[in-house]
């Protein structure tokens, strides 16, 4: 018999500007209900997080604002929509949580991240809150200065 080979392991995107514009709360892992020919595009990596956040309405959430990118030989006998409204799986306790928190605490509901676990997509959401541009600035520079020690205390070790 012939092997299955390997399901790819690790992250498929990555939501960079959410940890820039908010805050960072709480994160919940979520599955995703997807169609067959996303599953193929996302093993090959076509999928992009930037403007996408979760929407959470009569009691379920949803991904808005994903754009997977469709692959010309696995979708040809459908019509792909690539920014199509995907449903996020969570349980009635996250959901609840998600709920309270964006309705009574003012929290934003942003995805994260898109990874494989074993053979599943896993997507990362996060209970955030928004910056104001000079807490973008203070990250930016906190960053800076964390980069300078690092590269400081790695070239002291050279010198020796």
């Amino acid at each position: 018999m012939a092997k299955q080979k390997k399901h790819p392991q690790g992250t498929i995107a990555l939501n960079k500007k959410a940890l820039h514009d908010y805050f960072i709360e709480q994160r919940f892992e979520a599955g995703l209900a997807l169609a067959g020919w996303e599953v193929k595009s996302l093993r090959a990596g076509k999928a992009q997080l930037v403007d996408s956040y979760v929407l959470l309405k009569d009691g379920e959430a949803w991904l808005m604002g994903c754009h997977i990118t469709p692959l010309k030989t696995a979708s040809t006998h459908v019509i792909a929509d690539p920014i199509r409204t995907r449903k996020l799986l969570l349980n009635r306790r996250e959901l609840g949580k998600l709920f309270g928190a964006v309705q009574q605490k003012g929290f934003t509901c942003v995805a994260l991240s898109l990874y494989w676990k074993k053979h599943l997509v896993k997507c990362e959401i996060a209970l955030a809150k928004g910056k104001k541009e000079y807490d973008k600035r203070h990250t930016e520079r906190e960053r800076d200065s964390n980069r300078e020690i690092q590269r400081a205390v790695r070239n002291k070790g050279k010198e020796d």
